[in-house]
């Protein structure tokens, strides 16, 4: 037990990172091993299934090989729906969104840098390059194309919700790493920008109230 396993669904190909946690199914039923829900729904097994069960270094942490493209894609987009979520919830103009935006591109830049999560680090290395910024940047057109605000920030917060969900399937040991660093982002897109004042924000509160109950919808979502 504490050994980790990849499990792939032999029928579509798609595989789940798993620890082993207990002694698995008694050997008479036939099967090998038993998933949760989470980890079935993750490589589409809605019962029994054949699989193929690979032993993993203990240490081996999740990173992009972990994820199918689509998976990848979502994570690659994740720190940007942070933020975005944030911004939809109290719009402070042009002024605003421009500092709000330069927060949430110094999250990156700080975890690019500093000593953090290995699954942070693949996904900022990721978006560094041109490939990656054109993944996310055509996968967020896809998603928010032509939203309004109050949809855009309920699609960001639904977003957000299959990010801690996959997380929790597919790297439970990086995932209160990374969705800590989805909540930094968020919160310091909160504070960029100054609500309710004049020109350049002066006068107005830094957090905003629709901004705190966004903040807080957002930490739902990832599952703390």
């Amino acid at each position: 037990m504490g050994s980790y396993v990849r499990v792939t669904n032999l029928a579509n190909g798609r595989s789940v990172r798993v620890r082993i946690n207990d002694r698995g199914p008694a050997r008479r039923t036939g099967k090998i091993i038993d998933l949760s829900y989470g980890a079935s729904r993750v490589i589409g097994m809605g019962g029994t299934a054949r699989v193929s069960v690979q032993e993993l270094a203990e240490e081996a942490m999740a990173d992009k090989t972990n994820f199918t493209k689509e998976e990848w894609t979502l994570l690659l987009e994740s720190p940007m729906i942070a933020g975005m979520a944030v911004t939809a919830a109290d719009p402070s103009g042009l002024w605003g969104l421009l500092k709000e935006s330069f927060a949430g591109g110094s999250a990156l830049a700080q975890a690019a840098s500093a000593n953090t999560n290995a699954l942070v680090k693949a996904v900022v290395t990721d978006f560094s390059s041109s490939e990656g910024r054109s993944t996310a940047r055509d996968g967020l057109k896809a998603k928010f194309a032509a939203s309004q605000p109050s949809d855009l920030k309920m699609k960001a917060i639904d977003s957000l919700r299959q990010v801690s969900a996959l997380l929790d399937a597919k790297a439970p040991d990086d995932a209160a790493s990374f969705k800590a660093w989805l909540r930094q982002i968020s919160q310091s897109t909160a504070e960029a920008a100054t609500e309710g004042g004049g020109l350049f924000g002066v006068g107005g509160v830094q957090v905003s109230d629709a901004e705190k109950a966004t903040l807080t919808e957002i930490s739902s979502a990832l599952g703390s």
